[in-house]
């Protein structure tokens, strides 16, 4: 077999990426699909998911990729995502847990109730979707392939860039310090965990900032490569880590951020 597809390729795998219909949850699931995986994507609508899903297959990739809705910002919004999934596999070989929401809001007027939402679905609801799916993951975990868990960081959860994030930065740092406890826990069990901290890319998420490419040009002349990230800067390092090139790393933090965290007292967005 090829070295590439020995270490790269996907075929046979069963992931699931929440959040997988915009932003870099599309380009991961566009990835996955693209090395052969069978790729479920959710997030809350379900339209929204179907219609990526069939915007990916169109493309032609070795893999395919069916949408649902799936919410994890509540327990049992969880627990109906984790039925779902149960009800199209009985084996998950990776999760991505992409789902997030951010919130910005001047220190003085920042809202209580900010902190809640955010934390819960981007801390508590990557906990429980873990725990919840952890039976699949189990069941297709060897010593020599682990089940690979990725989940998504920040740049913001290791430095501190930008302004009226609070409640997001302090919910991606928890996320880095999370992957690192599981992946400890994890690994007995030969499940992997890491995650991705990656810098501006263009998203729903940060499309105030990057929503044009003037826009995008201006915020990649912040970054220390020139430039924001791409969809085969996201490509390159999913392939990785849940590859059988990434089978021996656990409890990594993987900058994708074009050199971003190595610079201090950086505000990314400011010339937006």
């Amino acid at each position: 077999m090829p070295i590439l597809q020995r270490l790269f390729s996907l075929e046979g795998k069963t992931a699931l990426v929440t959040g997988g219909a915009t932003g870099i949850g599309r380009m991961i699931a566009t990835a996955l699909a693209g090395a052969g995986a069978r790729v479920l994507i959710a997030s809350r609508k379900a339209e929204a998911c179907e219609a990526a899903a069939a915007a990916i297959n169109a493309e032609g990739h070795p893999g395919t990729v069916e949408g649902f809705a799936g919410d994890v910002s509540s327990e049992a919004g969880i627990a109906t995502l984790a039925e779902a999934v149960e009800a199209r596999t009985d084996r998950l070989e990776i999760l991505f847990n992409n789902a997030g929401v951010s919130w910005g809001a001047p220190l003085e007027t920042f809202p209580h109730a900010a902190w809640q939402k955010v934390m819960d679905v981007n801390v508590a609801g990557l906990f429980t979707v873990t725990q919840r799916l952890l039976p699949l993951l189990e069941a297709s975990s060897t010593p020599d392939d682990p089940a690979r868990i990725v989940n998504l960081g920040s740049v913001m959860g290791s430095a501190p860039l930008g302004q009226n994030v609070y409640s997001y930065a302090a919910s991606k740092a928890a996320v880095h310090h999370l992957t690192r406890c599981l992946a400890k826990e994890l690994a007995g069990r030969h499940v992997t965990v890491n995650a991705f901290a990656p810098g501006p890319f263009q998203s729903k998420m940060t499309a105030f900032a990057t929503g044009t490419d003037e826009q995008a040009a201006a915020v990649g002349r912040g970054v220390p490569l020139g430039r924001i990230g791409s969809p085969d800067d996201i490509a390159g390092a999913a392939l990785f880590l849940c590859g059988r090139g990434g089978a021996y790393i656990t409890g990594a933090i993987l900058p994708i951020d074009g050199g971003i965290a190595v610079e201090t007292g950086h505000e990314l967005f400011e010339e937006a």
